[in-house]
């Protein structure tokens, strides 16, 4: 049985119950009177049941449910199909035959149709078909019989007939088609759509797209629900209504172009209750076809999803704010490094100004106190542009921010009290260089937006400051938090720059009191002598390389290379105290191997906590007027020897260990005669010893070097190009060079 209610709004709504459906009392007594026929004849054999249907008062089929077949229709589901359906025919096929379609147009091929619900043996209490296809009346027909035909609504009920079975035990199912027409068919599609829309919560609403700005014709209750507009206030209006001043146009643009070309669209758009309260809505909205596919109505879906867009947004304020955080982090991290790793204050601001720009700014640049003889001053240590042409106007405008309308100086406090300004916005003309054609024109070239500056300061003293500007049309206006950014990588930067200015310091005292160790090489009478020191850059501490030459009691030249194992004081301290030592046993004019023996059994009883390289030798004046060198080496890098004939020797005699390494050792000299245009070379490792080199490779290359050069190549020069060749900036270690050539005639010469 079926009953009707009433909806909030005083429409029909359908209630149904049990297994027939009422769409209308005429339709619904003809389905039952059909079915109560064939129940009341269960008992009868397949070719019994004809007689039962044949008269029934609607159009009948029998479908055979084993294969799927069309195995009766009585004269009116014949009709259906004019007469071009063989039985038995296929389920789909018979449906194309009749000319059925969902309400869409769709084939039932393609759709799960209740004709082959039925055939499944799913049973069907009523939905409607239509029929579409006019050209299955024939080619004979008037164009009234296909005006009557096209559009047609039928009612289909079908379910299987488990009591009525052939001898050959096949299953059967009935299938009742009536015609809804006139009012019935109207009224049977507004009972579905209120069965549908009614009782469901969402907001549902139909707008009819033939009437002048698409107005709704009929909203459900949960609209009401929704937006709190009653029914009577939303029909004959567009839903713009709902807009409000913060929904996207873009949105409602999207809307209506997918409105204009009918097509389906979903959006989630701010909207607006009646009480003004907004909402995130998610409308979807769908075009609905007649059975000529023309669009009659769009039928839209509103849902509140204000909490899923509230707890959306919030996810993703959450990772902005998580992914701004991580790149803070790593800025500061890279920072750090970067400026850690130079030893100079230039070096430290270059670095500050390649990471600000352009991750915190379009521009900056970073200014250092110097203090030269008690007097300040400010340099520009560093400048930098996303847009290396403008690198020279920022250079050249000094400090461009300049004094504000209060009189203050923001570089001038950064750099005097270490107070940093945050400048959002700033002048498009500044008055401090509005009389200044030159520095104006600069300025407007870098069209400066909003600037931050802050100081650069370390145990408790400024020195320096950093500037960040952005420029306009597209660069943002710095906040609060940018300040704090800014402010805590200038405090990386000031300890980085006070780190650099402690090195300097410190290597310059390191390299003060290392040259302090070393002797001033006096003219020695026969040879020219030039003499190379050169500190490490790879730290301050001092080290122990060091060389002599001393004029001997017996009219002999000592000659002494060496290095103390290590980097600091206790080597330089070392060193002084084997120099001394040295010094002292070769005065007494005992041979090169002794002396460097004497000096091993000392460091060894004295328990000096050093080991050390060593070249002693001997230059000794024959009676001929020839020369000769002896000399012991201790673990030192071989001296070369260059002929007068360009022939270049290396000088491998007798090696012994270093001198500290052991205690009781035979040591032995070797002998070498020179004469007029000879050139020994004497070296530490330091020179032989690059990063990423081979030392027998670099000791080559001396040794090519050396015999490159013409025969009268002055000293001083022959070790300039030596050092230029091999490249000593940057050296890891401390080195050593000395040159020594035998004149042709007597006299001292320059050292």
């Amino acid at each position: 049985m079926t009953g009707r209610t009433k909806d909030d709004h005083g429409e029909v709504a359908t209630d149904f119950r049990g297994s027939s459906t009422e769409v209308e009392p005429d339709y619904a007594a003809q389905a039952q009177q059909v079915r109560d026929a064939v129940v009341d004849e269960g008992g009868v054999r397949e070719h019994d049941l004809p007689q039962v249907l044949h008269t029934a008062p609607a159009a009948v089929a029998l479908i055979d449910l084993g294969e799927g077949l069309v195995t009766y229709a009585n004269d009116s589901a014949a009709g259906l199909t004019g007469g071009r359906a063989s039985l038995p025919i296929d389920v789909d096929a018979w449906s194309e035959a009749a000319g059925l379609t969902d309400l869409s147009g769709r084939p039932m091929r393609d759709t799960a149709s209740p004709l082959s619900r039925v055939a499944q043996g799913i049973p069907v209490s009523g939905e409607p078909v239509a029929v579409t296809d006019a050209a299955r009346r024939g080619s004979d027909a008037s164009d009234e019989e296909r005006e009557e035909a096209e559009g047609r609504l039928l009612w289909v009920t079908g379910f299987p007939l488990s009591e009525a079975v052939n001898s050959d035990e096949r299953r059967l199912a009935l299938v009742v088609f009536l015609q809804l027409s006139g009012a019935g068919a109207q009224r049977h599609l507004e009972m579905v759509r209120d069965r549908a829309v009614v009782a469901t919560e969402l907001s549902f609403t139909i707008s009819d797209p033939s009437r002048e700005q698409n107005p709704l014709v009929w909203v459900n209750p949960a609209f009401s629900r929704l937006t709190g507009y009653e029914l009577d206030e939303v029909l004959g209006r567009n839903c713009r209504f709902l807009q409000g001043p913060n929904t996207d146009p873009a949105s409602i643009s999207r809307i209506r172009t997918a409105l204009v070309e009918e097509r389906p669209i979903t959006e989630v758009l701010l909207n607006y209750r009646r009480d003004g309260t907004a909402f995130w809505n998610q409308v979807s909205i769908t075009p609905v076809l007649d059975g000529q596919g023309r669009v009659v109505n769009f039928v839209g879906v509103q849902s509140d999803v204000t909490e899923r867009v509230m707890v959306e947004n919030e996810r993703r304020a959450a990772l902005a704010a998580a992914e701004e955080t991580r790149e803070q982090l790593r800025l500061l991290t890279e920072s750090t490094s970067a400026m850690s790793a130079s030893l100079d204050t230039t070096g430290v601001a270059e670095a500050l100004a390649r990471i600000v720009v352009p991750a915190m700014a379009d521009f900056c640049c970073v200014d250092l106190l110097e203090d030269a003889d008690g007097n300040s001053s400010v340099r520009r240590a560093a400048v930098n542009h996303r847009d290396e042409s403008k690198v020279d106007d920022v250079r050249g405008l000094g400090r461009w921010i300049s004094p504000t309308e209060d009189g203050r100086d923001p570089v001038g406090q950064a750099l005097g009290s270490g107070t940093p300004s945050l400048l959002p916005e700033l002048p498009v003309r500044p008055a401090g260089i509005a009389e200044q054609p030159e520095l104006l024109g600069r300025y407007e070239a870098l069209r400066p937006r909003s600037a931050v500056v802050v100081p650069l300061r370390a145990r408790g003293q400024v020195l320096g400051a950093l500037t960040l500007g952005t420029e306009l049309p597209y660069g943002r206006r710095y906040s609060q938090r940018d300040l704090y950014l800014a402010a805590d990588l200038a405090a990386r930067a000031g300890l980085a720059v006070d780190n650099a200015r402690l090195y300097a310091r410190e290597h310059a005292a390191a390299e003060t009191l290392q040259r302090s160790l070393l002797p001033a090489v006096p003219p020695m009478t026969g040879m020219t002598v030039a003499s190379r020191y050169l500190a490490a850059t790879d730290g301050a501490q001092v080290g122990g390389d060091w060389y002599d030459m001393l004029p001997l009691p017996d009219g002999a030249v000592g000659l002494a290379v060496g290095d103390v194992v290590g980097h600091d004081l206790r080597a330089a301290a070392a060193m002084g105290e084997l120099r001394g030592v040295l010094r002292s046993y070769a005065w007494e004019g005992l041979g090169p191997a002794e002396v460097v023996d004497r000096c091993n059994h000392v460091i060894k009883g004295l328990g000096m906590a050093a080991m050390a390289t060593a070249v002693y030798a001997r230059l000794e004046r024959g009676d001929g007027g020839g020369w000769t060198m002896r000399y012991a080496n201790a673990g030192h890098p071989p001296p070369l020897l260059r002929r007068a004939d360009g022939r270049v020797e290396l000088l491998t005699g007798n090696l012994s260990p270093m001198i500290g390494a052991t205690r009781e050792v035979p040591r032995e000299e070797t002998v070498v005669a020179c004469g007029a245009g000879d050139v020994f070379l004497l070296h530490t490792d330091g020179l032989i010893e690059a990063p990423g080199t081979d030392p027998d490779e670099r000791t080559q290359l001396i040794a090519d070097t050396l015999a490159a050069q013409p025969p009268d190549i002055p000293v001083e020069e022959l070790c300039d190009r030596l050092l230029g060749v091999l490249g000593v900036d940057g050296l890891r270690d401390d080195a050593v060079l000395l040159a020594i050539r035998i004149d042709a005639a007597d006299g001292p010469a320059a050292a």
